[in-house]
């Protein structure tokens, strides 16, 4: 079934785009939210009318992106992580912890966006992060991965535990100690 989208979907297209989907999915999903319409000719002159506001959203769109672009791909993130001495992390730096490291330099991505080569970074270093924009722009940034080494103390004795039980011990071994002191002045 075709339609045109009355919303922007990152799954389907951006608004004003004809797209064939299923049925069902139209029916139950788009038209409710009002996210589609559906393909008659009614419909077409519609969006048509609205296709110079549609085009100047998306052409805002595309020099936001080229702005941002720019800014990121001037940036350098410094992250560090706990690591051991031979420079492998305690953890990994995934997507979502250079995306929080964004926001702490002021640029609000969702992680979605940044790819990270295979499933997170391991080790100390420098990586790149490439992160999809508008259309087809991506931004390409540096990140350092700076390990901080932990130290570990040597677990500490536990002092004992003083409760009812512990102390009934404690008492017998005190009248043990006791009982035995007046014998052994008997003896001698």
């Amino acid at each position: 079934m075709k339609v045109i989208l009355n919303k922007d979907l990152s799954t389907l297209g951006e608004e004003g785009d004809v797209k064939e989907v299923a049925k069902g999915y139209a029916r139950n999903y788009l038209f409710p939210r009002g996210i589609a319409l559906p393909y008659t000719p009614k419909t077409i002159k519609v969006i048509e009318a609205r296709r110079a506001e549609i085009e100047a959203r998306k052409e805002q769109k595309r020099l936001d992106a080229r702005s941002l672009k720019e800014k990121l791909d001037s940036l350098e993130l410094s992250i560090t992580m706990p690591a051991g001495a031979n420079g492998k992390l305690y953890g990994a730096v995934t997507n979502q912890t250079i995306a929080d490291e964004l926001a702490k330099n002021a640029f609000q991505i969702e992680r979605k966006r940044i790819e990270i080569a295979g499933s997170g970074i391991k080790n100390t270093g420098k990586y790149k992060a490439v992160i999809k924009l508008y259309e087809n722009q991506s931004a390409e940034i540096s990140v350092t991965i700076i390990g901080q080494e932990i130290k570990t103390e040597a677990p500490a004795k536990p002092a004992p535990r003083k409760g009812r039980r512990n102390d009934r011990f404690e008492d017998k071994e005190e009248v043990k100690e006791d009982s035995s002191a007046p014998v052994a002045e008997q003896e001698a």
